[in-house]
């Protein structure tokens, strides 16, 4: 296998702290917020990051395969969480130490919930408004209510992360720089 080649293309208007882990070909859209500790690694495949996402401390994503990983807007990556599925779409939660395998497909507004396991064992692609949580990885379809308040709530929690986060680490631009 060739080495990985890094290629680091990150907006302007996006804040990534200058020690996380980058390698590979990975995008990071407008206002999404890297905390310092995380992990990006697009080990066979690129990793295209859409904007306003907020990507905690100790998470790992990881592209294994080929295709392009395509992470949509205003996600929620919480602390300590692995993701390695190739899909994700719009306003997803992905819980404290959750893991999710490149098996599964996120559509819009699903939420994995902490310590959940979610690996199937053929591809699967998550109903939107689909809620995993509990030790045995139980499932729920949520009615959506408190939508708009919870989308509210995330957009204030990434603008006050791309206020603070700039004041106390130092900050990563495109390129490795």
């Amino acid at each position: 296998m060739p080495p990985i080649r890094d290629k680091f293309v990150i907006h302007s208007k996006a804040v990534v702290c200058q020690d996380v882990d980058l390698k590979g070909d990975i995008n990071i859209g407008p206002g999404t917020v890297v905390h310092p500790k995380a992990a990006i690694f697009a080990l066979v495949g690129p990793i295209v990051i859409g904007a306003g996402c907020i990507i905690e401390e100790a998470v790992i994503i990881v592209n294994r395969r080929k295709d392009i990983m395509r992470i949509g807007d205003n996600n929620l990556f919480e602390i300590g969480c692995r993701v390695e599925c190739p899909s994700i779409g719009d306003f997803n939660t992905i819980s404290t130490r959750a893991r999710v395998h490149n098996t599964v497909r996120m559509s819009n507004h699903c939420v994995i919930g902490a310590q959940c396991l979610v690996v199937p064992a053929e591809d699967e692609t998550l109903a939107e408004y689909t809620c995993i949580y509990g030790p045995a990885a139980d499932r729920r379809i949520w009615s959506g209510r408190g939508q708009v308040q919870e989308a509210d709530l995330r957009m204030k929690h990434a603008e006050y992360l791309r206020e603070m986060l700039p004041k106390f680490n130092r900050l990563r631009r495109s390129d490795g720089t």
